[in-house]
């Protein structure tokens, strides 16, 4: 096997365990303009993701692989998550990389993936998890990210989160491995 097959086939075991992961009863598709507005906790928010009431599959699994479109789906079923998300969104693609794999190792979270977003300088870090309400997954994102603030100027967003409206609660799929 090449190591591009390798990668494939590791990327696709990834896709299969997130996905199994995450709410697929429905999903999200990002539209080139806003599709409402939301109100929550008195602010407004104009997602540009549209809520598809049908469940996810694998023709729009490859349809975003292949970047016709951006599929995203629910990190909450019911309040309860079991995949906690780091979105690295910063010029320190390598610095963070490292950092979190230290910091990882540090507080023993063994069980995660790192991976490529839309663009190389976002980054996606899935963190599994046990089944656990909003709130406990919030307080564990809130230090984790306390850590990571020691080490990094703050260019990532924590989820899911209880100052955000359920549309907002959502990842995008990863394309690639990193490193």
């Amino acid at each position: 096997m090449t190591s591009n097959q390798t990668e494939a086939r590791l990327l696709e075991d990834i896709y299969t365990d997130l996905i199994a992961r995450l709410d697929t009863s429905h999903y999200y598709i990002k539209r080139a303009s806003v599709v409402e507005k939301i109100l929550f906790d008195n602010r407004s928010f104009y997602p540009k993701f549209e809520k598809i009431d049908e469940p996810f599959n694998d023709t729009l699994l490859k349809q975003h692989q292949n970047k016709e479109l951006i599929v995203a789906l629910c990190l909450l079923k019911d309040g309860y998550t079991n995949s906690l998300v780091i979105e690295y969104k910063g010029k320190e693609v390598k610095k963070f990389y490292y950092t979190i794999r230290q910091l990882f190792s540090h507080i023993d979270i063994t069980e995660y993936s790192i991976l490529e977003g839309k663009r190389e300088s976002h980054i996606q870090v899935f963190i599994k998890t046990k089944t656990i309400a909003l709130q406990e997954a919030e307080a564990k994102l809130l230090s984790i990210s306390q850590m990571l603030s020691l080490k990094l100027p703050k260019e990532w967003q924590t989820l899911p989160s209880t100052s955000l409206p359920l549309q907002y609660n959502i990842v995008t799929l990863p394309y690639k491995l990193l490193y």
